[in-house]
């Protein structure tokens, strides 16, 4: 479920791996095997990409359905 809302939120806003990558100061590669399901990241980047998206962790790891944060 994280990688799939990961690439999702990152087309939604028309951004590039790299885009990501900058933010979060990890490769390109390495979201792009964020993205594939092929790795995990630290707490401190999830939580990173969910302020970077402006969504609560728990809709970005799946635990709810609802992007808003509280």
């Amino acid at each position: 479920m994280f990688s799939e809302r990961v690439k999702c939120l990152r087309l939604e806003k028309n951004l590039k791996q790299s885009d990501i990558a900058d933010t979060l100061c990890v490769t390109k590669a390495q979201i792009s095997d964020i993205e594939r399901g092929r790795r995990t990241t630290t707490l401190e980047k999830a939580i990173m990409l969910a302020d970077y998206f402006d969504v609560s962790l728990d809709y970005l790891v799946g635990r709810s359905d609802n992007p808003k944060r509280r």
